[in-house]
């Protein structure tokens, strides 16, 4: 029987995939054809100069070594940070525990804050306290809005100056360039009873893509130790 032409014309053309399907179907078509593989040229992409193919595997390979040693050597940068952050939280936890006398607590707090992770201005106010703390300066100063503020906050903002009135309790409010303001609650979910304020002129030192898990952790042991001037129930 013989082809046409017409015949040959339907016959569709052999595409890259049909020779990319046809070469994994068939392992060993380059041992039977090894003269086709040391052929083989590749573009390298450093310089764009043509390789062989063993090169050009070779030089995969290396990238890939290169970005394993990076990704190691950036693990273990950020275990050692998470080592560092680890002892100031447990030095500025200790602080806390030591304290005596309830009152002093916000101080602490603050300050030792502003010591131990070298924050350049921190303050904290606290509202709905008991009597005996009702006049104490940390307890002063808050309105509603920044009552209203604080309990709307479901995580730490951090950020820009969103215009809160917590900003001007800072010793130098037109320095705070970027914040981190906590809600101060006894447990998840309830109305907040007070406000930690951290700032720094650096306007990238708190930003809005930073991970607040570790401010968290601050709040909920700051809360903690605050609950000794809450009213007792």
């Amino acid at each position: 029987m013989t082809t046409t032409h017409s015949d040959a014309q339907s016959v569709p053309p052999i595409t890259e995939d049909d020779i990319a399907n046809y070469l994994v179907q068939t392992p060993d078509f380059f041992e039977r054809h090894a003269e086709v593989l040391a052929a083989v040229q590749l573009t390298s992409p450093h310089g764009g100069r043509a390789v062989s193919l063993q090169e050009r595997q070779a030089e995969m390979l290396r990238d890939k070594i290169r970005n394993l040693e990076r990704k190691a050597s950036d693990m273990i940068r950020y275990g050692h940070e998470n080592m560092g952050i680890g002892d100031k939280l447990q030095g500025w936890t200790f602080g806390l525990l030591r304290t005596v006398d309830p009152g002093d607590l916000p101080t602490v707090i603050a300050s030792d804050l502003a010591l131990c992770f070298d924050v350049p201005q921190t303050a904290l106010r606290l509202w709905n306290v008991a009597d005996d703390w009702a006049a104490a300066p940390f307890a002063q100063g808050c309105s509603e809005d920044v009552k209203d503020f604080a309990t709307s906050l479901v995580q730490p903002y951090c950020g820009a100056n969103p215009g809160v009135e917590a900003v001007g309790w800072l010793e130098a409010p037109a320095e705070a360039r970027s914040l981190a303001l906590i809600a101060l609650r006894e447990e998840p979910g309830a109305p907040s009873f007070g406000l930690l304020v951290l700032a720094s002129p650096d306007v990238r030192r708190f930003q809005p893509d930073m991970g607040t898990d570790f401010l968290e952790r601050i709040g909920e042991l700051a809360s903690a130790a605050l609950t000794r001037l809450r009213p007792r129930t």
